[in-house]
């Protein structure tokens, strides 16, 4: 009977604790990625090479860098799924296009939290890729980035100083906090 008790209490200790963030996989996304992992089996090695498909330096910076750097993930996965789908043989009737359901299911979580979490940062990644296409040869463009270069220059100087103004206040509002919260001799 202790032992079960004590079982039960570990067991929702463990719950709670791995649900404080709010977001988790659902089960049956982590039972169909498992699935899908015995289809694409490679060997140990090549998979813990140190070589990651997506690098984790990014998610080590700043929120908002972070959020428009999974944005360009989840759109890449989008495409890397769309392609394995486009890949897979002719089911047979045995398979029965298990792989393709299952690629599709991942799909379409994979699409959801795009479509519901990230379409800000979806619009920031396509106007970032539009800045490849500026005609660089051309002479209206070159004039009018000349007209428009004090405006963005002056924002661009002017964000920096914006950071560096909140931290300052930032500080002061600590410092006020402590004065506040010193008891008095």
């Amino acid at each position: 009977m202790v032992t079960t008790v004590r079982a039960v209490v570990c067991l929702s200790l463990w719950l709670v604790v791995c649900q404080v963030r709010g977001s988790y996989i659902p089960p049956k996304m982590n039972r169909t990625i498992y699935n899908l992992l015995q289809h694409y089996k490679i060997p140990s090695r090549e998979r813990f090479n140190g070589k990651p498909v997506f690098s984790r330096d990014p998610l080590a910076g700043k929120m908002e860098a972070k959020r428009v750097f999974m944005g360009g993930v989840l759109e890449t996965y989008e495409k890397l799924i769309g392609q394995m789908l486009k890949q897979l043989p002719t089911p047979t009737p045995q398979t029965a296009g298990s792989n393709e359901t299952q690629l599709s299911y991942i799909l379409k979580k994979v699409q959801e939290l795009r479509k519901h979490r990230y379409q800000e940062q979806e619009k920031l990644l396509q106007e970032l890729r539009d800045l490849k296409h500026i005609q660089m040869d051309n002479l209206v463009v070159q004039s009018k980035a000349l007209w428009e270069l004090p405006w963005l220059y002056e924002e661009a100087s002017s964000l920096y100083e914006i950071k560096m103004e909140r931290r300052k206040r930032r500080r002061r509002r600590r410092q006020a906090r402590r004065v506040k919260t010193r008891p008095s001799a």
